[in-house]
C-alpha cells in the first residue's frame, strides 16, 4: 500500500512556517545563535531558538493569558496546525484525523518554573505547571486544539521519537486502522536539557560542525515538525495532490551503551537496510541521505561506518541539517522528514554548513554546497540515546502533478 505525505508543518530556529523555513534553507542560513529564552550559567553556549517568545506564540493562536501552556505544546500547535491547512484538512473533518506526536523534554519548561516559585515559597505556584510535565500533555493540548478526537498517543524514544512517530502512523494506515494521520515531533529548549547535556560533555561552544574532523559535539536546538499521511483511498476522497510518498522504514536498536552507538554502526546500519527492503528500493537508488549527523565524536563515527558498509564506494550524497536548526532532540525526524520532503519537491541537496576537513576514519565527506538537480528518493536517519535508531525514506511520486509550495 503507498502511504501519500500530503501537508508539511514546520517551525524552528531557522524559520516559523514552511515559507521562512525554504527562505532560510535557500539562503543558507543557519538558526545557531546566543541563548536569549532563559538565563543559565551556560549562556555562551551556542543554541538554535524558535525567533518567538512565548508571550509572541501566544498570540499566535489568541490564546488565554490565565491559560499555561508548555513552550513544547505551543511549537507543537504551530506545526501541527500549519500541516493541517496544507493538508486541506477543515474543521469538520479533522474527527477521523489521527495525531500521533513525539517528545522528549515534554512540559519541563514548566517544571522548572513551579520549582524555582516552590523553593521561593510563591504562593503563586499553579499546579497545571506539574500536570504538563507529562510528554502525553503537549499530545492532548494539540488534539484539543484542533478537535483531532479519532485516536492519538505519544511516542518518546529520545532522538529518533518524530520518525517513530511517522512510523507508527504509517503502520496504522497500512493495516486499514486509519486513512489520515498527522505525526511528527515537538521540543522546547529548557535549562533541563542543556544542563543535562553539557553535563555529558557533548556540547559544542562553537557552531557544530558535523562529519568534520574537528567537530567537537552538538549544539541544541528546538521546534517542531509534523507531516500529514494519507493512504491511497483517502487520496481518492480528497483530491490532494501529494508532496511525495513514505516509500519505507526501519527501525532497530544495537543495545551497545545508554548513550552512545556502536563503533561499527550496527544499528544504524540494520535501521537503513530494514527501510530500504521494505521500499523495494536498491542503495544505488538513493539520492540523497539526511543524516542524523550530530556533530558528536561517536555519532559522526558510527553514522559513517554504516553508510559505508551499507552503501561500500557508493555513499550518495549526504549532510547533516543540524548545522541549520540545532539538534532539536525528539522533534529532529519531524523537522528533518519535512526538510527531506522538500528536498524532493524542488530537488535540493542541502549542504553540510560547516565542513572543512574530512573525518581521518572514514573515506566520505559531506555535501559542501546547495546542489539543485533530480532528487527521487532520500533517506533520512535519526538515532537517540538507548540505541534507538529509525531511517525513513520519501520517493517522488510516481505520476507527475506535485504540490505546490506557497512561497513566503
Amino acid at each position: 500500500m503507498n502511504i501519500y505525505v500530503t501537508g508539511l508543518g514546520i517551525i524552528s530556529g531557522i524559520g516559523i512556517h514552511v515559507p521562512e523555513t525554504v527562505l532560510s534553507l535557500l539562503a543558507c542560513e543557519s538558526g545557531i545563535g546566543k541563548l536569549t529564552l532563559f538565563e543559565s550559567a551556560h549562556k555562551d553556549i551556542p543554541v538554535s531558538e524558535v525567533k518567538l517568545d512565548n508571550t509572541g506564540l501566544y498570540e499566535m493562536f489568541e490564546l488565554p493569558a490565565d491559560r499555561t501552556f508548555s513552550r513544547t505544546t505551543l511549537l507543537g500547535m504551530a506545526a501541527v496546525g500549519e500541516a493541517l491547512d496544507d493538508a486541506g484538512i477543515e474543521e469538520n473533518s479533522r474527527k477521523d484525523t489521527v495525531l500521533i506526536s513525539a517528545t522528549s523534554v515534554g512540559g519541563m519548561d514548566q517544571s522548572e518554573q513551579y520549582y524555582r516559585q516552590m523553593k521561593a515559597d510563591d504562593r503563586k505556584t499553579h499546579l497545571r505547571q506539574i500536570i504538563s510535565h507529562d510528554c502525553a500533555d503537549s499530545t492532548n493540548q494539540i488534539v484539543a486544539r484542533y478537535g483531532l478526537s479519532s485516536f492519538s498517543t505519544t511516542i518518546s524514544t529520545a532522538c529518533s521519537s518524530a520518525a517513530n512517530a511517522i512510523i507508527y502512523g504509517a503502520r496504522l494506515i497500512k493495516q486499514g486502522l486509519a486513512e489520515k494521520v498527522v505525526a511528527g515531533g515537538t521540543d522546547a529548549l529548557t535549562l533541563f536539557t542543556l544542563n543535562g547535556f553539557h553535563s555529558l560533555m557533548i556540547l559544542d561552544t562553537a557552531s557544530c560542525r558535523p562529519f568534520d574532523d574537528s567537530r567537537n559535539g552538538l549544539n541544541l536546538g528546538e521546534g517542531a515538525g509534523y507531516i500529514v499521511m494519507e493512504s491511497e483511498q483517502s487520496l481518492m476522497k480528497s483530491g490532494q495532490i501529494p508532496y511525495c510518498r513514505l516509500s519505507g522504514y526501519g527501525n532497530a536498536n544495537d543495545a551497545f551503551h545508554q548513550t552512545a552507538s556502536s563503533p561499527e554502526g550496527n544499528g544504524p546500519f540494520l535501521s537503513m537496510s530494514k527501510a530500504l527492503f521494505q521500499s523495494g528500493l536498491s542503495f544505488e537508488d538513493i539520492d540523497y541521505i539526511n543524516v542524523h549527523g550530530t556533530g558528536t565524536p561517536n555519532n559522526d563515527l558510527s553514522e559513517g561506518r554504516a553508510m559505508e558498509r551499507l552503501f561500500g564506494g557508493l555513499v550518495p550524497a549526504f549532510s547533516s541539517t543540524k548545522a541549520f536548526t540545532g539538534h532539536t532532540l525528539g522533534a529532529a525526524c519531524g523537522i528533518e522528514a519535512v526538510l527531506s520532503v522538500l528536498s524532493i519537491r524542488y530537488g535540493w541537496i542541502y549542504p553540510n554548513l560547516n565542513f572543512s576537513k574530512p573525518m581521518h576514519e572514514l573515506s566520505i565527506i559531506p555535501q559542501k554546497e546547495f546542489l539543485t538537480g533530480p532528487v527521487k528518493h532520500v533517506l533520512s536517519n535519526s538515532f537517540g540515546f538507548g540505541g534507538n535508531c529509525a531511517s525513513l525514506i520519501f520517493s517522488k511520486n510516481k505520476f507527475p502533478q506535485t504540490k505546490k509550495v506557497v512561497s513566503a
